[in-house]
């Protein structure tokens, strides 16, 4: 059984890497398109506006997945339970 949750928790953590991986890609293209377009913006109310809802965009994204994550964390045995038995299943069948 140790070895089970040995694999849940290896699991768990790739996922978990890989989630905070993608809120950082999401942050660092969003400001690097705002640095990168900041000139062709027509006014300084356009840029506000695009700067806002850019900010949006990262507040609601980043906690849709601190919110993913946390039920990740609250139901990880049993999805990740899941997950290996199939994966062992099909490795079973394959040979």
């Amino acid at each position: 059984m140790t070895d089970l949750k040995d694999r849940i928790a290896a699991m768990h953590r790739s996922d978990v890497r890989i989630a905070w991986g993608f809120v950082l890609g999401l942050w660092l293209a969003l400001i690097f398109v705002a640095i990168g377009t900041w000139d062709l913006a027509p006014s300084g109310g356009a840029r506000v506006l695009l700067l806002a809802a850019g900010a949006v965009i990262l507040v609601f994204n980043t906690a849709a997945i601190m919110a993913m994550l946390k039920h990740y964390r609250d139901d990880r045995d049993f999805m990740y339970g899941l997950d290996i038995k199939f994966l062992d299943e099909a490795r079973r069948t394959r040979g």
